[in-house]
């Protein structure tokens, strides 16, 4: 715009100059025709070849005269019609710059934050409607100042019971100093504004308000959510450790006195049905007490007060012990267990009661929701990176994407059919997780509806060590899968 009125003034001036030349051309051919005139009425009086000789100098110097006020007019005209087209030029790009000026500013009023700029000396020079708003101010006027801004929120106490003028100077201070920044502050009117304020090149200073209130709101509520469900669930592992722990203490008794009396240690019973009934009780207590631990493990996972004990574990002694554990129930099925342990006493670091529980609750699903007369793999090797890898498969009833889920979850079961076919607690798949993540490992889990199940157990490469046995050497698997915050 200043260019703009640069050039205005300047074809101003060069009009009057024009016309000033124009003006002086008239008056010298003016003079120039009263000057002929009277040399002709003078050569009357002369001798005739006087008269002809002055005739012809007067009309040659005419000529010339007129000559060169004809150039001087013509270059008059075409600098005349150049600054015309550059004022046509300049009108244009005037009504361009304020198109623009104009979508600047509708873009500022509808851009859903405050906005504000001061120049360097403090002067405001930009600000949209919103920033009025959120800060509660009065429209500005063209010498409003940061001062001024300042001034006004410190004395309707905006900034609390200060010294409005040396609480002003220290904020100005800090305004331009500490850049960029991004802070939040609370108004007078109880909204939450972030502020965030950067410095632009030529020393002003640019700064956007956003109102956070809701978003603010809402985190408090998530939070307090959260800090009740983690007492609850606190709660809850607690309750379930505490009456594990007074279940136990009776239970062991009837499974102590059950397996003395099943042992016939003070004389035979009488009536053999009452041997029966005793047996119904040992094994009873013996599944209730494997639920019951089952419970507190989960409680104590959950906790985050699972304690493991670190040692080397062989594998393969701990794979087939599960195996032997299991194999009257697969037995009892015609469920074959094959077992393919990598031709090594593979060791790892870890907690081998741990181990055991996580291979006999995958040994125990796998059994449990096999066929009838199917078959259950398990595998152990070293995979291509170094790392230990635990495979149970079988070929049962499966799980779907959404069972599976729901299956890994505490007291989960993958469907209420399979729970009331084939019972448990659906704490298995959770609390071998839960043992594995433990060790720092990884449980994947391939399954689908009547084609099986294969569970994945890994353990990190740094805690594989492979103990070779009579000079046999391990193989890899061929196939293993404030409030400082100023306007």
């Amino acid at each position: 715009m200043r260019e703009a009125h640069r050039l205005l003034d300047t074809v101003k001036t060069a009009r009057t100059q024009h016309a000033a030349i124009a003006l002086g051309a008239i008056a010298m051919v003016g003079c120039a025709a009263i000057a002929c005139a009277t040399i002709w009425r003078a050569s009357d009086r002369m001798p005739e070849t006087a008269a002809v000789t002055i005739g012809i100098a007067a009309l040659i110097g005419f000529g010339l005269f007129a000559v060169t006020a004809g150039a001087a007019a013509l270059f008059m005209m075409s600098t005349l019609d150049r600054q015309r087209s550059a004022f046509a030029g300049l009108r244009g790009r005037e009504e361009q710059l304020k198109e623009q000026s104009a979508l600047l500013q509708s873009t500022l009023e509808n851009m859903g934050e405050g906005l504000s700029v001061f120049d360097r000396h403090g002067r405001l020079i930009a600000w949209n409607t919103r920033f009025l708003e959120l800060l509660e101010l009065p429209p500005p006027t063209a010498t409003t100042t940061l001062h001024d801004i300042l001034l006004g929120q410190a004395q309707r106490g905006d900034f609390g019971p200060v010294d409005a003028a040396s609480d002003v100077r220290e904020r100005i201070e800090h305004f331009y100093r500490d850049l960029p920044i991004a802070r939040e502050r609370v108004t007078a009117g109880g909204l939450t504004l972030q502020i965030r304020r950067r410095a632009m090149p030529d020393g002003a200073v640019v700064t956007l308000y956003s109102d956070i209130t809701e978003r603010k709101a809402s985190e408090q509520k998530m939070a307090q959510a959260w800090k009740e469900a983690e007492l609850a669930n606190q709660s809850k592992s607690d309750f379930l450790a505490n009456m594990s722990h007074e279940l136990r203490t009776p239970l062991n008794a009837i499974i102590g006195f059950s397996e003395v009396i099943c042992g016939e240690f003070l004389g035979p019973m009488r009536d053999k049905k009452y041997l029966g009934y005793i047996e119904d009780i040992h094994s009873s207590g013996l599944h209730l007490l494997a639920i019951i631990n089952d419970v507190l493990d989960m409680s104590k996972i959950e906790a985050g007060k699972l304690e493991l004990v670190s040692e080397i574990v062989t594998v393969q002694r701990v794979i087939n012990e599960s195996i032997r554990m299991v194999s009257e129930r697969a037995n009892s099925r015609n469920i074959e267990l094959a077992s393919d342990l990598a031709g090594a006493e593979t060791g790892i670091w870890g907690d081998e009661r741990a181990i055991k529980q996580i291979m006999l609750n995958l040994l125990s699903n796998a059994v449990k929701f096999s066929h009838d007369g199917g078959r259950v793999d398990v595998r152990a090797a070293l995979d291509a990176a170094g790392g230990l890898v635990l495979e149970v498969e079988d070929n049962g009833i499966g799980m779907s994407a959404e069972e599976l889920e729901r299956a890994l979850k505490p007291f989960g079961q993958a469907n209420t059919g399979a729970a009331r076919l084939y019972g448990g607690t659906g704490l298995g798949l959770p609390i071998s997780k839960g043992l594995i993540e433990a060790h720092h490992g990884q449980l994947v889990i391939d399954s689908s509806p009547g084609r099986g199940t294969r569970v994945r157990v890994t353990l990190p490469p740094h805690a594989a060590a492979p103990v070779p046995v009579s000079g046999a050497k391990p193989r890899v698997s061929r196939k293993a899968r404030d409030d400082r915050a100023v306007a």
